[in-house]
């Protein structure tokens, strides 16, 4: 069955702000991933592992897609583990009072036989912890 992980968020805090944090390396380490090379770009790809020293998880990403203030997609996989390919997809949308930010994220159940690590319900407590803690913590304050 094929149904992406879909997590939406409200962000007190102004679209281009928002975007800003999702597309300047300087800021994404503050609450996402450490990528040094990080350029907002299509074709531009980057290698980066999760925070902390274990450094278990290689991720590797592509950029897909870009629409300023409005849209980011790019490939998200673990090179070390699998040649599946998923597919993140950040969404902006201004309410007036702030920023809808909605993922997406497909293919994830082509990796259900990598553990327990990659279940769907992994990826879900992720990303809303990524989004509901790390960057509204992090826009918000």
């Amino acid at each position: 069955m094929k149904t992406p992980i879909i997590v939406t968020k409200k962000i007190n805090a102004p679209i281009e702000k928002v975007w800003k944090a999702l597309t300047d390396k300087n800021e994404m380490q503050s609450w996402y991933f450490d990528i040094p090379d990080f350029e907002a770009e299509v074709g531009k790809s980057f290698d980066f592992y999760e925070p902390g020293e274990e450094k278990k998880y290689l991720h590797r990403i592509e950029i897909l897609e870009i629409i300023e203030n409005q849209k980011l997609k790019h490939t998200w996989f673990y090179p070390s583990f699998s040649d599946e390919k998923t597919i993140v997809t950040w969404e902006l949308e201004s309410d007036g009072e702030g920023t809808k930010v909605s993922l997406t994220h497909e293919g994830t159940e082509n990796l259900k036989d990598l553990g327990e690590g990659f279940s769907n319900e992994s990826f879900t407590q992720g990303w809303n912890e990524i989004i509901g803690q790390s960057l509204k913590l992090y826009l918000q304050n």
